[in-house]
């Protein structure tokens, strides 16, 4: 019974993909890289090819060049809204759907809608318009891909604080990567192709230093080189030899620790194109009567970070984490366990315990990883 239960699901699903519309994603490493540019292009190469294509949102931050290229382009009239006494302009989804172009161009990915809107996010509106079968081309620049936030925050010193989750990239059908070197972005820059020229200076001496673009843009390669090895590894035959990576996530209840740990896993299986599962384990000393309330909270927020970046959340209640750890490692059939570096409360607890070795022999005999991360 349960069998045929997951094999109707299993078609339903496939039903539902094959009528949910085409979805492109254009990537960059920063603003100015050109990304917009490609997409109307590409308009007017499928309006030439008599396809029925037309503008969503196009946001052209006034480059005279980015602009021109909208001539000759049907354009969705955007949603007119009020916020804070001001006529501000929203995409209109509603419109996008009743019009039900083949192909709607919907720039700015991570966009934050204004406050009243059905959706929060503008990917929340474009996985709607492609729910209803209309193939969708977009853009986004690398730094706004939320298990990235840290790397980036490194990088730059800025917290980015509009992202989209990595759940949104898995669901491209195809991602490019819009490329230039640092030396041909700082030279658009100087020359006003994007910002104005009061923002220029500023732009120089923070966000477009040669040393941040270099690492933007080997951030941007390898993450358009992870979503071509999922595609590969979900359209080729795969070898039924070679071993299919799972990873688990094990977390406590510090937030800023456990952050890192559900941030890095995620990259890890996004890499592999593998599945992933956050697990805490809850021991007595932190069950719902014991455990403080900002604890608590930093749980709930740390869960729902691990949901938004594609993985599955455990929670179990024992009080031998490191048995608890093998126990559901092999219920999930995990290959690779990551945790935080010896800091950690969590690791502490393992490594006080007698039976860490025990726990490690385990590992080795099921074919398990253990993975500290830094």
């Amino acid at each position: 019974m349960e069998e045929t239960r997951k094999s109707a699901e299993e078609f339903l699903n496939l039903i539902k993909r094959s009528r949910r519309g085409k979805f492109k994603i254009y990537i960059g490493m920063s603003a100015g890289v050109g990304k917009t540019f490609r997409m109307l292009q590409e308009a007017h190469t499928l309006l030439r090819n008599g396809i029925d294509v037309k503008i969503g949102y196009i946001e052209t931050h006034y480059r005279k060049e980015t602009h021109d290229l909208l001539e000759g382009l049907p354009v969705i009239p955007r949603r007119k809204l009020f916020y804070k006494g001001k006529e501000l302009e929203e995409l209109d989804v509603q419109a996008v759907i009743n019009l039900r172009p083949e192909v709607v161009i919907i720039d700015e990915l991570a966009h934050t809608n204004i406050q009243g809107s059905k959706n929060e996010k503008r990917w929340q509106d474009v996985l709607e318009i492609l729910e209803a079968g209309i193939n969708v081309i977009s853009a986004v620049n690398i730094q706004h891909i939320e298990s990235l936030n840290n790397e980036v925050k490194a990088i730059t010193g800025v917290e980015v604080a509009e992202r989209i989750p990595d759940k949104v990239l898995a669901l491209a059908d195809e991602v490019v990567n819009i490329d230039l070197t640092d030396d041909e972005l700082i030279t658009r820059l100087k020359e006003g192709k994007i910002y104005q020229a009061e923002k220029i200076q500023a732009a120089l001496n923070n966000f477009f230093k040669p040393e941040h673009i270099l690492q933007l843009r080997e951030l941007a390669l390898k993450e358009v080189a992870s979503q071509v090895e999922r595609k590969v590894d979900i359209e080729v035959p795969k070898n039924a030899a070679l071993r299919h990576e799972k990873f688990m996530a094990c977390i406590s209840s510090n937030e800023k620790t456990a952050k890192n740990v559900i941030r890095k896993t995620a990259r890890l299986a996004s890499y592999y194109n593998a599945k992933w599962i956050v697990l805490y384990v809850q021991t007595s000393k932190e069950n719902s009567e014991k455990i403080p309330l900002d604890k608590q909270r930093h749980l709930i927020n740390n869960f729902k970070l691990a949901t938004e970046l594609g993985g599955d959340v455990v929670q179990v209640q024992q009080n031998n984490v490191p048995l608890a750890m093998v126990e559901q490692a092999n219920k999930h059939h995990i290959t690779t366990i990551c945790i935080g570096k010896p800091h950690l409360n969590l690791f502490k607890i393992i490594w006080a315990t007698n039976i860490f070795n025990e726990l490690l022999k385990n590992l080795s005999a099921y074919d398990i990883d253990l993975v500290i991360l830094s």
